[in-house]
């Protein structure tokens, strides 16, 4: 090859050469994550073709020290559709309380048994290992704004609590949240790393911190 033809060779920057690694790194750490980081919020990230919207650090938080509150000591936490809550409960707790994640999501099985597949549409499609009335608490967040949406999660989360519901939605699903779980409006107001069209809220039927 001449120094000519050397020349014409493309060449990357080394702008674009950093960027490129830096992808691919991250790449990496999506697909194999481990030790403390694949608890992190945005390990996996957003599908919003499957209506994904991560909370932010601080909700994700505050929902977290809610739920353990009211579990107590040693509860059974349910985080149904709500993968960046169980993601904080377990950076916070890895021992003290059972938690399970209940989500379409297959990338979220990479947290092993406590991954539980659910389709809201089969709202009654769980493994014999997930008995009835079983947990503490749920924590849900149905993936769609739509009365049907919440009314097949509603028949979920009434299989699975013994009795302490928060469920998050928007502020348009008041009525039929009230009717369907017994739950009220909370005055705290969830944020979400990204801004949502609609406004967002917490429901509960027991008496919360999130007041």
């Amino acid at each position: 090859m001449t120094d000519s033809e050397d020349d014409d060779t493309p060449q990357l920057s080394s702008h674009t050469l950093a960027a490129l690694q830096e992808f691919y790194a991250e790449q990496k750490q999506h697909a194999d994550p481990g030790g403390d980081d694949k608890y992190n919020i945005g390990i996996i990230e957003e599908n919003w073709q499957l209506s994904q919207f991560w909370y932010s650090q601080e909700t994700a938080l505050r929902l977290a020290q809610e739920v353990i509150a009211a579990a107590g000591e040693g509860g059974r936490i349910a985080c149904v559709s709500a993968p960046s809550v169980y993601q904080k409960l377990r950076e916070l707790h890895r021992e003290d309380f059972s938690i399970y994640i209940f989500e379409y999501d297959k990338r979220f099985a990479m947290y092993g048994e406590e991954f539980i597949f659910y389709d809201y549409n089969n709202p009654l499609d769980l493994p014999e290992k997930i008995a009835a009335h079983s947990f503490d608490i749920v924590i849900a967040d149905p993936p769609y704004l739509s009365e049907e949406c919440l009314k097949k999660t509603s028949e979920t989360i009434k299989y699975l609590t013994k009795g302490k519901i928060l469920l998050c939605t928007g502020a348009v699903m008041e009525e039929q949240a009230a009717q369907l779980l017994d739950v009220r409006m909370c005055k705290f107001i969830p944020e979400h790393t990204r801004n949502l069209a609609n406004e967002f809220r917490c429901y509960v039927n027991y008496d919360s911190g999130l007041d």
